[in-house]
């Protein structure tokens, strides 16, 4: 596609939102990991431990998501509405199971009696299961497409039309946030529930490798306009070798009992994903799959060039301050968890 001086900032834009969302999946995907596995830790202590490796990031994480839908609302507000009105039921069920995480964190450790932490427990890993699964069932849908009609307006309701792609989606979303959050545990942790997590990972990884096989075959048949960018642009293979070697180098890591090294990879591994993402379905941000030209594209659903302008000048200030603030947190908290006087 030609590109001009109008639409380089819708383009911008769409580049902005990418790089929001694939923050909030990184940061925010290793906490879901940890609340999906939160309950596989036999005593206690190793639920505290679990909780407080997350304890002074989970609410910053958080932010990329809130950045992410108010970048979306004001830069591409037909796509916002669209989404919302599509996905209402999902995406009020995505904040209510946000709301249960932060709830079961705080609230655990207020009265110390079984029930109260069985409670608690089984919510937070209730909760961050359910969040990890409806945001890969969207992402699912949105490869799928949407019946979308010219006026930019859902034809049925979005529950009319149930998939198995996006409950396989969905699936392999728990299973990468599953993954994700076991490397960050061994990271994290020291000693016994060290060496506990370390088991753990290689159960995570070999699911995940089997459901990203699955699932790309899967896409291959049932959206073959995902590698339509690809073809055109050879050059973006290199996306896909970056995800293959990321995906690869996690074991050799794990064995050579590297945990930086091997979250580092983990983070590539989500990275050249949320990528292949917008790959697959640039220039478009919701499918239409009544008729390929009512698709809600970056261009035909953005706001005036004067509003993306003023965001960008906008974003160009505010976002050192994001990327600042979580290089700081991180590095104030950084290295091995432990239980203290304030822990959860």
């Amino acid at each position: 596609m030609h590109i001009d001086a109008t639409n380089i900032l819708n383009l911008v834009w769409f580049m902005l939102l990418g790089v929001l969302l694939t923050g909030y999946g990184i940061l925010d995907g290793f906490d879901l990991g940890v609340g999906i596995l939160h309950l596989i830790a036999n005593s206690d202590e190793e639920r505290r431990l679990i909780l407080n490796s997350i304890g002074p990031l989970w609410d910053g994480n958080e932010v990329w998501l809130v950045t992410f839908t108010g970048a979306l609302f004001a830069a591409f507000p037909d796509v916002y509405a669209t989404a919302m009105s599509s996905f209402y039921l999902p995406i009020m069920l995505i904040l209510v199971g946000l709301i249960m995480r932060a709830v079961s964190i705080e609230f655990r450790s207020k009265i110390r009696t079984p029930f109260w932490f069985h409670f608690w427990d089984y919510s937070f890993f209730g909760s961050s299961t359910m969040v990890a699964f409806l945001f890969g069932f969207l992402i699912g849908h949105l490869f799928l497409g949407l019946p979308i009609g010219v006026d930019f307006e859902l034809k049925r309701s979005a529950w009319n039309y149930l998939h198995p792609y996006p409950i396989l989606t969905g699936i392999l979303a728990v299973a990468t946030c599953a993954m994700h959050g076991s490397i960050f545990l061994y990271l994290k942790t020291e000693g016994d529930l060290q060496a506990k997590v370390h088991n753990w990972i290689w159960h995570t990884y070999g699911t995940f490798v089997v459901l990203y096989i699955f699932t790309t075959i899967f896409t291959l048949t049932q959206v073959p306009t995902a590698t339509v960018n690809l073809n055109r642009y050879p050059w973006l293979w290199l996306v896909v070798l970056m995800n293959v070697l990321a995906i690869g180098n996690i074991p050799r890591t794990i064995f050579l009992q590297k945990p930086g090294q091997a979250f580092a990879s983990s983070m590539a591994t989500l990275t050249a994903l949320a990528m292949l993402f917008g790959i697959a379905i640039f220039p478009n941000l919701i499918v239409s799959n009544i008729n390929p030209a009512f698709s809600l594209s970056v261009y035909n659903a953005a706001a005036s060039q004067q509003t993306l302008l003023t965001m960008f000048i906008i974003a160009v200030i505010g976002l050192p301050f994001v990327f600042s603030y979580t290089a700081v947190v991180y590095w104030v908290f950084h290295g091995k968890v432990k239980l203290g006087k304030f822990s959860y």
